[in-house]
């Protein structure tokens, strides 16, 4: 029986035109050839002579219809980039402090003179003891005069006063690079024209005295602390 059917299908298989197989390892029925055929007895597909294990289907030998492979789970994303927290803004450098210390030309000179006094040394060791303490970026000596005389004098003396404090300065150990020195002569008064209206000689030259002056002027990072220049003598120009 099995060799008949064997013939059958083996007849059935080649009266069919080449290529219309769905499947060659099975028989098909004739209407369209798309049922695979079974045994009457078994119940199983009819396997053809060109049947191999490769021509597999799962409707009739699904142990060896190799089993499909589950996707590969998707790969997990990138982390993203760790972006760098923006460092801390630098804080703003602090603002130079500019100090002025106003030293009266009664006690740095005497009458018409560039020479320091002894006096006057000793205030200006005082403000040498303080920066020599302290971080400074510039040294000023500013020259000044009173309004009594001529301008290219007084602008001259002026002058030669403030160097005179700048060497001294100088001298005493601080920077001389960082020290200046310029006169304003009488072009900068402390006092107004109503002040000492009225006033003639000595009484003149002491209502002037806040003229007659020095200014030291230090820029730096800290406020600098000197003892105060004492009380000035009317005399000097």
């Amino acid at each position: 029986m099995a060799n008949m059917l064997a013939l059958a299908v083996a007849g059935y298989a080649h009266a069919q035109p080449a290529g219309v197989y769905k499947n060659q390892g099975y028989a098909l029925d004739n209407i369209g050839n798309s049922a695979v055929i079974n045994a009457p007895t078994s119940g199983v597909c009819v396997r053809t002579t060109e049947w191999t294990p490769a021509r597999a289907i799962t409707e009739c030998d699904p142990e060896l219809v190799p089993k499909p492979v589950p996707p590969k789970p998707a790969a997990a994303p990138a982390p993203a980039p760790k972006v760098a927290a923006a460092p801390a803004p630098k804080p703003a450098p602090p603002k130079p402090v500019v100090q002025k210390f106003s030293l009266s030309a009664d006690t740095l000179f005497d009458f018409d003179k560039a020479i320091i006094k002894t006096e006057g040394m000793k205030k200006l060791d005082d403000l040498v003891a303080a920066l020599k303490g302290s971080q400074y970026d510039a040294v000023a000596a500013i020259g000044h005069t009173d309004r009594l005389g001529a301008v290219d004098y007084n602008q001259k003396l002026s002058e030669r006063r403030a160097e005179a404090v700048k060497k001294y300065l100088a001298d005493k150990g601080l920077d001389a690079g960082k020290i200046s020195a310029s006169g304003k002569g009488k072009s900068q008064p402390v006092t107004k024209a109503a002040d000492c209206k009225g006033k003639a000689g000595r009484a003149l030259h002491a209502c002037l005295q806040p003229d007659r002056r020095v200014d030291i002027e230090v820029s730096g990072s800290k406020t600098i602390t000197v003892s105060a220049a004492p009380a000035a003598k009317p005399a000097t120009k």
